[in-house]
């Protein structure tokens, strides 16, 4: 018997489902409707099989927990969980889009600044998600959702671990085996690191369009992931920035310790990596450095087309032999002067570029290249501590030792979301971002917003933020389409229930009908599996029975035939015996009240039973005697 849930099925009577969207090792997903809220929802259904498993109940109660408590523009929203018919779900927020790994088996892989985006943004998600003692534990581009505008948004906390508890024992692995972080596959504890390590992977994936280990099992993969060095990102696609190879490679170090801190650093290489010069050739010019002009040829002697003095000598108006002392003297000062200047400028190194990153993370890089740190504020549309301005700039040569001065951003303020309910998409978004705010729109039906307007915002009008925060504006795609099931030949609750369930709304009308039974559907429009708008009305005809129904002509029928005939058309039935002249009459009915045309279903009918008697011979008499002669 399949698991799979039938469309119009209604969860914990309240999740009516669509269809189904994905399935994975533990649970299919559904697209499904809040019949309460009216909106859309993705409904993960744990495997019936799966639902006795007592570790794997509370992975699935556990990623509830971890992933609501996670209110973040690029964390999938949890709304609900419950139990129902022997197993659990959850209730999540309905994105449209495809998987990251959707998005790279279409495309082979991305460019290096759409693979930064998306990588931020799923760093951005595991900071806030750290920050809070959650760590995902099974990131992969399977768990990223990406929408048509390139917002990514991370699912499946499944296998989150919250604290310092740990819910597998020791030496079990969880998660995908493409995917795991050294210390995961050998089942030791994890730590933000070990997330880390799997954006590295998703990162390298990205990229070249592969992953630095696969094998022919999860194990063999495992003990690649712990014991082998990946193949440089380049030599799949040469057109990886140094800057970007570094971070992915310092990423995947076999040793969490030797990785990023934490996603801040993370995210800061990858933007120091934006827009780098790649392998193909590009001249890079480091500020700084000493040029030099060529050498001149060596100088010959110059000759004059006349008969040298017999002493070899030259003449004394004419170039003497001394002239390349000059030269020699020449290049010994400025050989000199060059390097005063080298000693000069010291022991110097190139200055890492910091711009975009958080100050705490700009100032811990700086340090430890050996530079000393001093910032300035200045009021930013960046947010706040972010560096926005440096000097010496990124890229240049200074010593050891001197200072680098950070201009930071003091933030560019507050803000309070407007609202925009009813407005159109266009006035919608233009009012948002002149207050200052990012807007990321998402569609989604509406049985009470006209199409093309907006719903609402998430965060909802009247909540301070930051400015340049990112806004989702809902907007209408109309009243949702749904499939209109079958009801003929159901009884009217039935139907009913099948109806509402299904966001319908329910109109009925009556009609004598003496062959079906009272309360059944006869009719319905429109018909079963036609679409139309959620919420829309369907017309129901409904058996009811007849005030009055045919009465039947029972006259010259045998009493048994007549009986069961009225019987069965309900009517009770009076007998009385006729007194007939023919024997061929005898149990034959020969009257009937009434006698035809329509009475009340359960009224008496009453019907007169043919009786003959036949007539005493003739000559007989009562004393038996009979008559003679004298």
């Amino acid at each position: 018997m399949t698991e799979r849930l039938e469309p119009q099925t209604v969860v914990d009577g309240r999740y009516a489902i669509e269809r189904r969207i994905g399935s994975g090792g533990m649970a299919d997903v559904y697209l499904a409707t809040d019949l309460q809220l009216g909106r859309s929802v993705a409904l993960k259904l744990l495997y019936r099989r799966l639902a006795e498993d007592p570790e794997l109940v509370e992975r699935f109660r556990r990623e509830a927990s971890a992933a609501a408590g996670l209110q973040h523009q690029n964390i999938v929203a949890v709304y609900d969980r419950g139990e129902w018919d022997g197993t659990y779900y959850i209730a999540m927020e309905y994105l449209e889009g495809r998987t990251l790994k959707q998005l790279l088996q279409e495309r082979g892989c991305l460019d290096p600044d759409e693979a930064i985006d998306i990588a931020t943004q799923i760093l951005r998600a595991l900071r806030f998600a750290h920050r809070r003692g959650v760590i995902h534990r099974d990131i992969k581009p399977h768990n990223v959702i990406v929408d048509d505008d390139g917002a990514a948004t991370v699912t499946d906390f499944g296998i989150a671990r919250a604290g310092a508890s740990d819910m597998t024992q020791t030496g079990s692995i969880m998660g995908t085996a493409q995917y795991l972080s050294p210390e995961q596959a050998q089942g030791h504890a994890v730590s933000a690191q070990s997330d880390l390590y799997a954006v590295g992977v998703v990162l390298y994936e990205m990229l070249t369009g592969r992953i630095p280990f696969d094998g022919e099992s999860a194990v063999a993969i495992a003990l690649k992931q712990v014991s082998e060095t990946p193949l440089a990102p380049s030599a799949h696609n040469a057109a990886i920035p140094p800057a970007l190879e570094q971070a992915i490679l310092r990423a995947l170090e076999k040793d969490p310790a030797a990785r990023f801190a934490d996603a801040d650093e993370l995210i800061a290489a990858l933007e120091a990596a934006r827009g780098a010069g790649s392998r193909d050739g590009t001249r890079t010019t480091i500020v700084g450095a000493p040029a030099f002009a060529p050498a001149p040829a060596a100088a010959q002697p110059p000759s004059y087309g006349h008969p040298l003095p017999p002493s070899g000598g030259y003449d004394d108006d004419g170039p003497g032999p001394r002239w390349w002392l000059f030269a020699v003297g020449a290049l010994v000062v400025v050989g000199v002067l060059i390097a005063s200047l080298l000693l000069l400028r010291g022991d110097q190194v190139i200055v890492p570029k910091v711009v975009g990153s958080e100050l705490a993370v700009a100032q811990s890089t700086l340090q430890r290249e050996g530079f000393s740190v001093d910032s300035v504020t200045r009021a930013s549309d960046r947010p706040k501590g972010e560096v926005t301005g440096q000097s010496p700039e990124g890229g240049a040569r200074a010593a050891k030792g001197s200072v680098v001065t950070l201009t930071v951003s003091d933030g560019p303020g507050t803000a309070t979301v407007p609202p925009v309910d009813g407005l159109s998409a266009r006035d919608a978004r233009d009012l948002l971002e002149q207050a200052g705010l990012r807007v990321r729109v998402r569609a989604g039906p509406s049985d009470a917003v006209p199409k093309g307007r907006a719903i609402g915002t998430r965060p909802v009008d009247g909540t301070q933020v930051e400015r340049g925060t990112t806004v989702t504006l809902e907007v209408s795609s109309g009243p949702e389409q749904v499939a209109v099931p079958s009801v003929v030949g159901r009884t009217e609750d039935e139907a009913r229930a099948l109806l509402t369930a299904a966001g319908l709304q329910v109109g009925v009308t009556r009609r004598d009908d003496d062959k079906a039974d009272p309360g059944t559907v006869l009719s319905q429009d429109p018909p079963a599996g036609g679409k139309v708008d959620r919420g829309s009305t369907v017309s129901l005809v409904v058996a009811r029975q007849p005030a009055e129904v045919p009465v039947p002509d029972v006259t010259g029928l045998d009493e048994a035939t007549a009986l069961e005939r009225l019987r069965a058309d309900g009517f009770a039935v009076r007998e009385r015996t006729v007194d007939v002249d023919s024997e061929d009459r005898d149990g034959i009915v020969v009257d009937q009240r009434p006698p035809g045309g329509t009475a009340k279903r359960g009224s008496a009918v009453r019907i007169g039973i043919g009786r003959f008697n036949p007539p005493p011979e003739p000559g007989a008499s009562g004393d038996g005697s009979t008559g003679g002669g004298a």
